[in-house]
């Protein structure tokens, strides 16, 4: 064979292997954005069934920011990770991954759903504009709470943004959500 023969054959070959790898990748990603919606669209229909009021306040947010399932386990030190989207008027607008860690007298390890609503266009424009984002550094996330009749609290729900969090057993009320870490996830 000639030289410019085997250069064009391994060039073809090249190009080849390049448009093989790259539709498994992107359907990993799809697949995995379709979970993320369909997880994310089932933890805040739970919402709605646990605390009357949530779907009327979820639909005043400027940004709904959702995470269905984030691990959290550990022995003396602790960790968390989840992933989720970001919801604007219905529509998913990115997706994004949660981190946290922790130090102290812990052992085990449990799932749960977080979801910060922004209740104020700054307050969005904030989360949206950074590398990232950090719960009670960059914005105070005032946790919801449910009052005697089973509704959200008004009061609490006045602050720019907001979160719940949700276990199998229902919502949590103990919690803090302070040192959270968002960041975008490239989906």
């Amino acid at each position: 064979m000639n030289k410019r023969l085997c250069i064009a054959l391994l060039l073809g070959m090249s190009m080849i292997a390049c448009t093989t790898t790259m539709p498994a990748n992107q359907a990993s990603h799809v697949s995995k954005r379709q979970a993320i919606d369909a997880n994310a669209e089932e933890t805040l229909n739970d919402l709605y069934h646990q605390a009357k009021g949530s779907r009327e306040l979820v639909a005043k947010a400027k940004g709904v920011l959702v995470f269905p399932s984030v691990l959290t386990a550990g022995f003396m030190v602790g960790g968390a990770y989840g992933e989720g989207e970001l919801r604007i008027g219905n529509e998913q607008a990115g997706y994004y991954k949660t981190m946290t860690g922790s130090i102290g007298f812990q052992a085990g390890a449990q799932s749960k759903a977080i979801i910060f609503l922004f209740m104020t266009q700054e307050a969005l424009d904030h989360f949206r504009q950074g590398n990232g984002w950090t719960a009670g550094v960059d914005a105070n996330v005032a946790l919801l709470t449910i009052g005697a009749d089973g509704s959200v609290d008004t009061e609490t729900a006045k602050a720019p943004v907001v979160g719940f969090v949700l276990t199998n057993g229902g919502l949590m009320f103990n919690v803090s959500l302070q040192g959270t870490k968002v960041s975008r996830l490239n989906l």
